[in-house]
């Protein structure tokens, strides 16, 4: 597996320090960004604690970001646009993964908003548009994330994206959270129905009091 020097925007939030956890294992330098580079550091020494011999670090998301091969976005949908627009130059020509969900909340439960041009994974494309952008990892559990099995077995990792190349590295990290490569899902504008797809799943989670994932059967070879 090719090792990749990945930042990881929004790093101290539970999705985005658990993917960092779970990249820390398999050998990637990673760095968790953040706001506040010292609640980074903090973050990162809380994985250093599990993953000893892991290559982790903190910084602010732009410092993060700027010396990265891969860039992935773990950042709530509040505020993405300004973030994205702010880092415009330190994603430049990389690979920039969006795992960002546009979900609301009322008394009836999680649903998918509407986003103009479609979803948080095109929007950071048109805001970027020299970034490489991919969507991936939208749907796997923060709490499964940071927990001690393994692998996630029973999820898998659906990439969308409009470079060939760039989904390639996405599928290939996406071994460190399920053992398997991810699956190819289709062009970047799928990320409109894989992004609200969460607002699904929290739904059964709640209803079932479990931690549902989606796995995708009938593939040759798998």
């Amino acid at each position: 597996m090719t090792t990749y020097d990945i930042a990881v925007v929004g790093g101290t939030g539970p999705q985005g320090k658990g993917l960092g956890y779970r990249w820390a294992r398999h050998g990637h330098r990673v760095v968790l960004g953040s706001r506040s580079a010292e609640r980074a550091e903090a973050t990162a020494a809380e994985i250093a604690r599990r993953v000893p011999d892991g290559r982790v670090s903190g910084a602010s998301n732009a410092d993060a970001a700027a010396g990265a091969q891969v860039v992935v976005l773990a950042v709530p949908y509040a505020g993405h646009d300004d973030l994205v627009a702010s880092l415009a130059d330190s994603l430049a020509g990389k690979v920039v993964i969006s795992c960002v969900n546009p979900l609301g909340f009322d008394k009836q439960g999680p649903y998918g908003l509407e986003v103009p041009g479609g979803s948080a994974a095109e929007s950071a494309a048109r805001l970027v548009p020299d970034a490489r952008l991919v969507g991936a990892f939208h749907h796997v559990s923060a709490p499964t994330l940071w927990g001690n099995d393994d692998y996630l077995h029973h999820e898998d990792v659906l990439v969308c994206g409009d470079d060939e190349d760039a989904k390639a590295v996405a599928v290939e990290l996406a071994r460190a959270v399920t053992s398997r490569d991810g699956i190819d899902a289709g062009r970047l504008r799928i990320a409109r129905q894989l992004e609200p797809w969460s607002a699904v799943l929290i739904s059964i989670n709640r209803r079932y009091k479990t931690r549902s994932g989606t796995y995708i059967s009938g593939i040759p070879g798998r």
